[in-house]
């Protein structure tokens, strides 16, 4: 039975050790040896590892982050793949095509991950800003409410004026639950102050007040209001310094939060 020589491919007799054409042994292994449909000059089979690389890259430019790293192992595979097929392989240019736009996806995912990392902080800063702005304007709104729930309470009891009762708020107005308890998106509330005119005349004045449960917390303000429905604030969270000299609330960012 004849054989092919591994070296170039030529048809050898049976028994016949030496090629008669480039003079391999053919007992001699060899990592180069010429596939006989080369030697005879048949064309190449594409890879389809090369081919499966340039479609898994293609796919890169889609939001599929798996297969640009599918991309580079087969664009490697089938390199190495054709370059031992000693010509009986074709697709170099599928396979490094594949691998160039592998590594792009891979760059980009490592683009991407540097970017969110190094702007996690900001992000998460701003996050807190805007949960502590929202906290402060839904503070600012109870406070509001409670005034309102004072007026409508004052012109129901004219004979007694103002209350420094929330109870008595929550009846008159259905204020809520949270606010007639006097705790509310991590602020207290309390009346107080109530003050009449005249002896066992109806209560013509009153504070509200609302300061952050957490005295602890710095940064946190405190808010508060009386008759005159003008809302103040003080940065020290200070309900007391607020009554004081807290600052109208009309001339602070938290009021005009897009100005």
């Amino acid at each position: 039975m004849s054989s092919f020589c591994l070296g170039c491919g030529n048809s050898m007799a049976a028994g016949e050790r030496f090629c008669g054409i480039c003079g391999r042994d053919s007992l001699a292994g060899s990592a180069t040896a010429v596939d006989p449909a080369v030697a005879f000059g048949l064309a190449p089979e594409t890879s389809g590892k090369a081919i499966f690389s340039l479609i898994c890259g293609i796919l890169f430019f889609l939001p599929l982050p798996p297969f640009f790293i599918v991309a580079v192992i087969f664009g490697h595979l089938s390199l190495s793949e054709i370059r031992m097929s000693g010509g009986r392989l074709a697709g170099r240019g599928f396979a490094i095509a594949g691998l160039v736009l592998g590594y792009l996806g891979v760059a980009a995912m490592v683009a991407l991950v540097v970017f969110v990392v190094s702007n996690r902080k900001s992000w998460d800063r701003s996050v807190a800003e805007t949960a502590i702005a929202s906290n402060e304007n839904s503070t600012v709104s109870a406070v509001r409410t409670l005034n309102t729930a004072e007026i409508a309470y004052a012109q129901a009891h004219r004979e007694s004026g103002y209350t420094c009762s929330l109870t008595e708020l929550s009846g008159a107005w259905g204020i809520s639950r949270d606010l007639a308890r006097g705790r509310k998106n991590g602020y207290v509330f309390e009346l107080q102050g109530c003050t009449a005119a005249k002896a066992n005349g109806p209560i013509v004045k009153y504070q509200v007040v609302a300061y952050p449960e957490n005295s602890k917390k710095a940064g946190t303000p405190a808010f508060c209001s009386n008759e005159s429905d003008m809302i103040r604030v003080a940065r020290s969270g200070s309900p007391e310094e607020c009554l004081r000299s807290g600052v109208d609330l009309s001339a602070t960012e938290i009021d005009h939060p897009h100005n």
